[in-house]
């Protein structure tokens, strides 16, 4: 009741910013009081967002198989449509187009996702949602342009940006430093609903005690939940798959690797050669795609780029562009390696995503899908620079918990300056 009271009292404050509780003259218990209302002003607005909205921790893994099985359809359709002539399905003046396929997809996901609570329909959703979703995306040229043209040359580009926005989008809404403590008691309880199936593993029951461990201690619930965990029956974790393998096999091999002193030499060298060959690539893509052979072996070719040059197109400037500030990155990165390699890893993030979100963008515009070995290879980059961030990170922490079991390569930084 009292908590009523206080957020009504807030809501006549966001209202009435002119009303008497503003007065100056009003001093004592009564300002204390009105302060006091105040200060739950924003908690108040903050519970109700909560109660409409609230995120699923495990989402990353389903939204990451929407995401792969969206381009992973694009790529597939328009390599078949490519090899098989581009067929129509329909007759009679009739023609079914495949962005159909792509909504009864997208519907059967919507069902699924409504009509069943455990994770498995979850995964079948995301994917069946990713692959009507590339479906439907995939004739984007039919949508925006008056005579319904499926070749619109900036269609595959416009289908990047639309997959880097919803990537963009995805990460926005997922930022752990956001999460509220009802968002933790929650993702608690859904974790606990493999408990409820005689699912539960180690794995699961140690997120579960996680997530209740940031939720407030002082409700009921989050006490309950705690005892309830500790008397479940846990299922035996499976034997660890070849993929499982592999990748700790290679983590291990990094965690070698990376404290040997040569160690910072190799990255610096790797990223210097990746933009150099990168502005060989623009160089190459802007200045002589389209000249026949006679004109590039020949004197001619100066010509040639001199006039490309004078003409230059707003694609090929940007393009050019972004592809310098990648590599003044990289530099800044080379520069800070001696001082902070947490510093140095973090210039070179910067400079893939530049060519991810921007200088692939313009690639696509002008070459198509010849541009996807670049995106598939920056895409790996960024991964393993994610990786080797937040390796870096635990090392510093460990560092500071037993500083005298860890040894730096030379040319690493020293704990205190992460």
């Amino acid at each position: 009741m009292t908590r009523q009271l206080n957020c009504g009292l807030a809501k006549h404050l966001v209202f009435n910013p002119q009303s008497t509780i503003h007065n100056p003259q009003l001093t004592g218990r009564a300002r204390s009081g009105y302060c006091q209302a105040a200060s739950l002003k924003y908690k108040c607005w903050v519970m109700k967002k909560e109660r409409l909205l609230v995120r699923n921790f495990q989402a990353g893994i389903y939204l990451e198989s929407f995401l792969v099985a969206a381009v992973a359809s694009v790529l597939v359709i328009r390599l078949f449509l490519q090899l098989t002539g581009y067929p129509q399905i329909g007759g009679g003046g009739l023609h079914i187009a495949h962005m159909l396929w792509g909504g009864l997809l997208m519907l059967a996901a919507m069902i699924i996702l409504l009509s069943f609570l455990n994770r498995t329909a979850a995964r079948v959703a995301a994917v069946a949602g990713g692959i009507g979703f590339g479906t439907f995306i995939d004739e984007v040229g039919k949508f925006v342009t008056s005579d319904n043209d499926y070749f619109f040359q900036p269609a595959v580009a416009l289908i990047y940006v639309i997959f880097i926005l919803i990537f963009m989008t995805i990460r926005a809404i997922h930022k752990e430093r956001t999460y509220s403590s009802a968002e933790y008691l929650v993702n608690a309880l859904k974790e606990m609903e493999e408990a409820a199936l005689h699912n539960l593993d180690e794995k699961e029951k140690e997120r579960a005690l996680l997530y209740l461990g940031k939720c407030d201690p002082t409700d009921p619930l989050v006490s309950a939940l705690k005892s309830s965990l500790l008397k479940v029956t846990l299922r035996p974790l499976p034997r660890a798959g070849v993929l499982t393998r592999i990748k700790q096999f290679a983590v291990d091999a990094y965690r070698y690797v990376a404290g040997l002193w040569w160690f910072p030499y190799l990255v610096m060298a790797f990223f210097v050669a990746q933009l150099a060959v990168t502005l060989v690539y623009v160089l190459i893509l802007i200045f002589v795609v389209g000249l026949g052979w006679e004109q590039i072996l020949s004197v001619r070719l100066f010509k040639s780029v001199a006039e490309r040059t004078v003409n230059l197109s707003f694609v090929d400037v940007a393009q050019l562009a972004f592809s310098i500030l990648s590599g003044a990155f990289v530099f800044c990165g080379v520069v800070v390696m001696r001082r902070s390699r947490i510093a140095a890893l973090k210039w070179f993030e910067r400079s893939i995503l530049i060519s991810i979100f921007l200088t692939q963008v313009f690639a696509f515009y002008k070459e198509q899908f010849s541009a996807l070995l670049g995106l598939f290879f920056n895409i790996a980059v960024l991964l393993t620079l994610r990786f080797m961030i937040e390796h870096a990170r635990m090392t510093l922490s460990s560092a500071a918990v037993k500083p005298s079991t860890l040894t730096y390569p030379r040319t690493s930084e020293t704990p205190t300056k992460a």
